[in-house]
This record gives structure tokens, sequence and C-alpha cells, in this order.
């Protein structure tokens, strides 16, 4: 279902929640392992699980991460801390409070930037990055007896998160993906977060209402929940948007609830009525003492920033020449962008080497599902690939032969054209002789080309690349057959 604005007089405005785990060896206030995919409620502790009598201790690279977000960010950073209870119960919550951050966040006011077509840059403000701790997961599938119980998986409590929260600034599903797409980019060039949306490392809910345009007035809003990819971001959001305007087309009223997406029937359905910040009966956490952001803090988190994907991708457009969508592809990893980089310093045309990394070495690791690091082929061996069709010493033919075992094999690729004796025939009077032998073979076609068929020069270099298993230069080739043709 694809929501499409210029049909409707309404204007949606939504703004993201997005909840990212960060990459710390332990959990945000004990020692517990911090890994998914362990065998159920083994990474579980008493302070945890909410024992009484435990005490919380702060996890100071939870602090070094979340710091580093901000900064990436463009936020403002608050130098005093106040860590907050946030009451709810729910079987997945063992103390009955999540540690959060309420009146006091870490970070406000920042902004995102990124591009949905080149040249078309769209910017949302950031409203807050604040600390957290994630719950549990209740698993409601996969046991003989689903059907009557549910059970929890605790190993999750006391994961860190931080929550970025956006500003209403975003108006359709298109750009609800970007912004997403961009902040994951970010994330993932930090370091601070693996961004796999599958396993529930980074969660993403939407706050969506609708008005009509030229309005200020905000709509009634609902919040979207359960969006587990970037696809189910966009098709639940267009879901949301379709279903309130045929609503509100109706005379209906929104109300303003919390919605879970149904990726299998492709529709949003109600799960409660939102709750507002009340509800939650935020007080100061007692057993943590405020958090003052010292100017050394943000000094080591500054020292350590990494180059962020806009930028990287504007200093490559400009530094090698590339095309606007190669470096939008390039700088999806850091690692990729690394090892076009690399392949560059050993020579080749850097626009030939990027085309090479986007229309084959990427769909050769696409089929692996593996990534760029895992990769046999070292960034020098594709430079050196791409010199040896510049040189002519193979045609782009041959190449892709050559780079198929290279893929396999990880050896150099001129080793490979001397084992196989794939170097390109340029010698002219050995080309001159295979060109008089097809010439001398098609007598039919020859007569047709002289009488005007100047397409059939297509015909004989074919034939003469296919005498010379396609190792003839194609240049070369098709000067010659031009002269001995007329």
């Amino acid at each position: 279902m694809i929501y499409s604005p210029i049909m409707s007089k309404y204007e949606a405005i939504i703004g993201l929640e997005v909840h990212a785990q960060l990459l710390t060896d332990t959990k945000i206030f004990c020692g517990c392992r911090a890994a998914y995919g362990d065998e159920a409620n083994t990474n579980v502790c008493p302070v945890c699980l909410g024992m009484p009598g435990t005490l919380p201790v702060l996890n100071k690279k939870v602090i070094d991460m979340a710091l580093k977000a901000a900064l990436a960010l463009d936020c403002k950073i608050n130098r005093e801390n106040i860590f907050a209870r946030k009451n709810y119960f729910y079987p997945d919550l063992p103390k009955g409070y999540q540690i959060s951050e309420f009146d006091k966040p870490l970070a406000e006011h920042g902004k995102i930037e990124f591009e949905l077509s080149e040249g078309n840059v769209k910017s949302v403000r950031i409203t807050r990055i604040h600390i957290e701790e994630d719950a549990g997961k209740n698993l409601h599938e996969g046991f003989s007896d689903s059907d009557k119980f549910s059970y929890v998986d605790m190993n999750r409590c006391g994961i860190p998160l931080i929550e970025i929260v956006s500003e209403p600034d975003i108006r359709s599903a298109e750009e609800a993906a970007a912004y997403l797409q961009e902040l994951r980019k970010i994330l993932r060039y930090l370091g601070i977060c693996d961004g796999n949306m599958e396993q529930g490392s980074l969660r993403c809910d939407a706050n969506l209402s609708l008005r009509p345009f030229g309005q200020e007035e905000f709509g009634t809003k609902t919040e979207v929940k359960n969006m587990n990819s970037f696809r189910s971001v966009r098709n639940a959001i267009d879901y949301e948007i379709e279903r309130q305007t045929k609503m509100l087309e109706n005379g209906e009223r929104i109300e303003q609830e919390t919605r879970l997406w149904n990726q299998s029937q492709s529709m949003t359905i109600s799960m409660r009525s939102k709750e507002e910040s009340h509800d939650y009966r935020y007080f100061p956490e007692p057993d943590l003492v405020p958090l003052n952001v010292e100017n050394e803090f943000v000094t080591a988190a500054q020292s350590s920033m990494t180059e962020l994907p806009q930028e990287k991708k504007y200093r490559l457009i400009n530094d090698y020449n590339i095309p606007w969508y190669n470096a939008s592809v390039l700088t999806e990893t850091s690692a990729l962008a690394d090892y076009f980089e690399e392949a560059c310093k050993s020579g080749g045309e850097a626009v030939q080497i990027s085309n090479w990394i986007l229309n084959e070495l990427l769909r050769e690791l696409n089929e692996d599902k593996t990534e760029i690091d895992n990769c046999r082929i070292k960034p020098a061996q594709l430079s050196s690939l791409v010199q040896l069709i510049e040189d002519k010493t193979i045609s782009g033919k041959i190449a892709k032969s050559v780079f198929e075992e290279m893929y396999k094999s990880g050896k150099d690729p001129r080793v490979i054209v001397d084992e196989q004796g794939l170097g390109q025939i340029s010698d002219q009077s050995e080309l001159k002789d295979i060109v008089e032998k097809i010439i001398k073979d098609n007598p039919d076609q020859v007569q047709k080309y002289r009488e005007g068929k100047a397409q059939l020069l297509g015909f004989f270099v074919g034939q003469v690349m296919k005498e010379t298993e396609g190792k003839a230069n194609p240049g070369m080739v098709n000067k010659l057959l031009k002269e001995l043709l007329k």
C-alpha cells in the first residue's frame, strides 16, 4: 500500500523515537554480558533482575558512547544529568520500573541532515538523546505450549540504550526511512551500535498525525511500534497515513493510541491507549547520584570521533571525482569506503575501481551474505585488475572471468592471467592474419558490408573475438576490419 500525498488534502506530521543498543561488553548497571543470542536467562544477576538490596553502578563506557552520538548529531550536551525511574508494570520488567532520564537528559537540540536524492537535502531536528536500560523480552511463539503460555527472557534486562527523539519534521514514509538509514549509518560509523533491526539492537517507533495543508495546529497522533526493518517502517507509515486519511474523510475521530505493525497482515492494529509522561510517575532514581558530564569526558569523546558518512561521501566525490550514486553506496559502511580508498592508493582509475566494487564485488558479497572485511580480494588486487584493463593487457570481458577466479581463490590477477594465458592479443601482424581469415571465410557478409550494411562490422568483430577466445584487442580489431573490408 503506497500513500500518495499528491492525492490527499492532508499533510503527514511524523516524529521518530529510535532506541539504539550500545556496543558495550557489559550491561549499564552491572557486570553481566551484554550479548545477543545466548541461552535465555543466563546473562542475569541480582542487579539487573531487581532483587531487593541491590545497587546499580553506572558503566562509564555507556557515557562515552552516548556522548559520541550527541556530538555527531550536533546536540547541546547537558552538564548535569539526573537518572529517573519510569514506572510501569509489564512481565519483562522485573523491577517494575525502568531506569531512564526524563527532565534532564544527556543532550538536546541537535539535527541530522541526509539526502533524499542528489542535491535534495533534508534536515530533521533532534529533540533529545537520553540514556536508559532495556527491558527483557517476552516470547509468545516457538514453544509447544505457546497457545497457552508466554515465556520471558531476562538477558536483555539492563542492556544500555540511547533513545534518540526527533522533532515532528518528517513528512512521508520515504523521509522516515531515509532518516533512519542515515542515523543507522552514523551510529555504525561511530562504532557504538551494530544497527541490526531484526535482532532488535535498533528499534524505531513512529508518532504520526495528519492535518489539512496550511493548518498550523497538529492533529491527534498515534504511535506505531513493532517495525523491525526499513521496509516495515515505510509500509507501516504509509498504511497509517492512509488509515487516518480515510477516517478523517469519513468524519471519524482519530484516537490517541499505540498501534502495532502486523507484518503478515500488512496493517496496524490497536494495542493500547497512548500513555502520557505523567502515567509513568517519573521521579529521580534514589540509588544513583546526578551525573556531571565533565569537560574531560566531552574532550575524550571528541578526540575519538571518526569521519561521518555525509562528510565522507562529499570528500570522495571531490577527491576522486566519482559519481554521487557511487559515493553514496561506498559510504554505506566505513569499511567499504576504506576498501575503495585503499584500492585507489595502489593506482587505477577511481571511477572504474568504484564501478567494479559496486557492480561485481558487492554482488558476490551479497550472494555469500558476507561483509567486505571477509573478502578474499584485497584492495591492491582489485586495483591491479583495473590497471590490467587500462594498459590493455586484458579486455573487459576477460577481466570478468579473472575477477571470478580472484574471488574464489584470492590469487593476484596478474598471476591468473599468466597461468591461464589470458593476456590480450595486441600484436598487429598476428591480429591481421586472424582478421584476413575471418574475411575470407565470410564472403557473403563482406559483399553486404561493402554494399552499405555497416552494422555488419559488429558481426566481424564478434567472429574475431570468438576465434581468439575474447583475447583480441577490440580497438585494434575494429581498426583492422575497417581497413581490410574496404
